[in-house]
């Protein structure tokens, strides 16, 4: 039997001792939350904490109730012209465990269509663990600014691109708009620059960029896996 040498006894106490260090870390931030929770309903540090499990618990059913309602709702629609599939595990653990934790009503819908469009579907292809991936990085504002860029229908084949000037309001096509429009576009604001930014590290999107390598967030593009995150997330009429 090997034994192993001093440092490396070492290094394995330092890392036991950081778990150690972490474990405490979280009981005592749950023991302050409790006491807090105590102190403001007038009970004993037990009753807070239970308090607080409670609600948490609490907040998971009344999301998990509210995703199973709409995805029932949303299938109604659609079940008479397509027959329900099983979803592979490990395409629908994560997708509702994500869904359940969502506590914006307008995600939890597009979380609920994209299950809806998964128990219909008949094409393998279109589950997708990254759509998955995709909508947990998503806030509500970098939603809507998908949406909107992928409300104007782009052949992927051409360079036609969208104008995001006047994002969060309206996109407009480049094809649309002439040369000398273009080149004096405007940068959206800050806010839109930063969802774009995310959208465009997701695959989402895909921005354009000046000779020397700068971004440009005036116009972007659409791209093969934003287009497939949309239909996933989307029922068809």
């Amino acid at each position: 039997m090997v034994l192993p040498d001093k440092e490396t006894v070492e290094e394995v106490a330092k890392a036991a001792q950081e778990v150690s260090k972490f474990g405490q870390s979280l009981v005592e931030a749950a023991s302050k939350t409790g006491a807090f929770i105590a102190k403001t309903v007038g009970g004993p540090l037990e009753t807070g904490i239970e308090i607080w499990h409670d609600r948490l618990k609490y907040a998971r059913w009344e999301r998990q109730v509210r995703l199973m309602k709409r995805a029932d709702e949303l299938l109604a629609g659609v079940r008479s012209a397509h027959k329900l599939r099983a979803l592979p595990m490990n395409f629908a653990i994560p997708l509702l465990q994500a869904a359940s934790l969502e506590d914006n009503d307008d995600l939890q819908d597009m979380w609920a269509k994209m299950l809806v469009n998964g128990l219909t579907s008949t094409n393998d292809a279109d589950i997708r663990r990254a759509n998955i991936d995709i909508m947990q990085s998503l806030s509500p504002f970098e939603a809507i600014i998908l949406s909107k860029v992928y409300s104007i229908e782009l052949d992927l084949a051409l360079s036609n691109s969208v104008i995001t000037s006047d994002l969060p309001d309206q996109v407009v096509s480049s094809s649309t708009l002439s040369r000398d429009v273009l080149s004096h576009s405007k940068e959206p604001n800050e806010d839109v620059k930063l969802a774009l930014a995310n959208l465009n590290r997701l695959g989402c999107i895909s921005l354009g960029t000046t000779w020397n390598g700068n971004q440009i967030f005036r116009e972007v593009f659409h791209t093969i896996l934003g287009k497939k995150f949309i239909e996933a997330c989307t029922l068809s009429a």
